[in-house]
């Protein structure tokens, strides 16, 4: 983590980890962190942690953040320097950068030392489930999921 510290913002959203994978010392231990860095107008696509809630809590800048229950009912609040926020765990949530001139830095607390990380844009367009099901799905057509994929980095 020292090196987040003493290095240029980044100009895109940058994770850096503290579990298990990275930090094996938390085998057993039921914790883990992260720091999120957001540039500018940056944004934490909607993703999930299987394994555990999130604990969220803004050291730098604001955010924008929500998440949606299980009964489709999203919840979103602005969180402001040294406020924190909870995603329940296995919900479908975001984090957004929406100053356009300034970075926001939040730390995250996880009860897992493998929370694990799901990000839906990902999930759905970048690993090769059928383009027709995914226009069908969407109700859109085949060229749409393409420039979606396309977008994401994707193999269209």
């Amino acid at each position: 983590m020292r090196g987040i510290f003493n290095s240029p913002n980044p100009p895109n959203f940058k994770v850096t980890k503290a579990s298990l994978a990275e930090f094996p010392a938390l085998n057993g231990q039921s914790v883990s962190m992260a720091v999120l860095q957001f540039p500018a107008g940056g944004v934490n696509p909607p993703h999930i942690h299987p394994r555990s809630a999130e604990l969220l809590f803004v050291v730098e800048g604001a955010l924008e953040v929500g998440f949606v229950d299980t009964t489709n009912k999203l919840f979103t609040q602005t969180l402001q320097l040294g406020d924190i926020f909870v995603f329940p765990k296995g919900l479908t949530h975001f984090q957004y950068n929406a100053d356009a001139q300034n970075q926001a830095t939040a730390i995250s607390a996880f009860g897992s030392a493998n929370a694990g990380t799901a990000s839906i844009p990902t999930t759905l367009f970048a690993t090769g489930i059928d383009e027709g099901i995914l226009a069908k799905s969407f109700k859109t057509d085949i060229a749409t999921i393409q420039k979606i994929k396309a977008g994401l980095g994707a193999k269209a």
